[in-house]
């Protein structure tokens, strides 16, 4: 890339380009954008974010633009704004009710946006929506239990599943509950086997969720699976490696690839198929 940056976000456009954006390094926080080419694996300066931040979160809509909400950058952020990537160019569009980072952001099957949980005053357990078509946030049902770095997992069924996090310094959670669009509710359901955060979750091909390492009071190898047919977790195989600030991804054959993160010994270059 052009710049050194972590806790940035990256999104694959509607084009195959990877839009990398914001995150921080040495040198602060950064407003900076660049794109991926996977046709010819060289990166690419794009437009510049309208504001510098970092453990935001970004959603790739259904007409293809970027929304980029949150984070922190001067103090915590209500700000979001939009990617066009027809033309590089940001632009503002409407401010989050809370300031909030490390939150979620999911693209419901009706093109909206769900933004849950985060850190700004305190952990969060607020939840709103953006609507792509008025650029306007709505409040929303709060989640049961307050958390920040937790995951959000869009369920073939349309509701969105929340696990772990954490709700304080050293309260680690392993409750999960579901968001029912429809409703704008959320529904406690089954508890998982342990208590994680900065862990990864997978959707797989068969609707399952897989929810892979992470940390607590140590590093976790530990996965286990949620079947939304039943809403009961069960323990599958560990990993080889405890990691936690992973990244885990779907291939197309159904496989997961883990990879990176943070482990017992420091940054880790391993990476594993489940």
């Amino acid at each position: 890339m052009t710049y050194a940056r972590s806790t940035h976000t990256a999104s694959v456009l509607l084009n195959g380009k990877v839009l990398v954006a914001g995150g921080r390094n040495s040198g602060g926080y950064l407003k900076s954008a660049e794109l991926y080419d996977p046709s010819t694996g060289e990166w690419s300066v794009t437009g510049n974010m309208t504001n510098a931040r970092a453990d935001h979160t970004a959603s790739v809509l259904l007409n293809g633009k970027v929304l980029v909400a949150g984070g922190y950058g001067s103090g915590y952020l209500t700000s979001a704004e939009l990617y066009d990537p027809s033309t590089g160019v940001w632009s503002v569009t409407g401010n989050m009710t809370n300031s909030r980072a490390d939150h979620t952001a999911s693209v419901l099957s009706n093109g909206k946006v769900l933004v849950a949980g985060g850190y700004s005053t305190g952990m969060l357990r607020t939840a709103e929506l953006y609507d792509p078509l008025t650029g306007v946030w709505s409040v929303t049902g709060n989640m049961t239990n307050a958390r920040q770095s937790h995951t959000a997992s869009v369920l073939l069924n349309g509701a969105v599943l929340v696990t772990g996090g954490r709700n304080s310094s050293s309260s680690y959670l392993a409750s999960a509950e579901l968001y029912d669009p429809s409703t704008g509710v959320w529904s406690v359901t089954g508890s998982m086997a342990n208590t994680r955060y900065i862990h990864t979750a997978s959707v797989l091909l068969n609707g399952t969720v897989l929810v892979a390492a992470g940390s607590n009071n140590v590093y976790l190898a530990s996965a286990e699976l949620y079947d939304p047919s039943t809403g009961v977790w069960s323990v599958t195989r560990n990993m080889i490696n405890a990691r936690r600030f992973h990244t885990e991804s779907v291939l197309l054959n159904g496989t997961v690839l883990a990879a990176g993160g943070e482990g017992q010994g420091g940054y880790l270059t391993s990476a594993e198929l489940y």
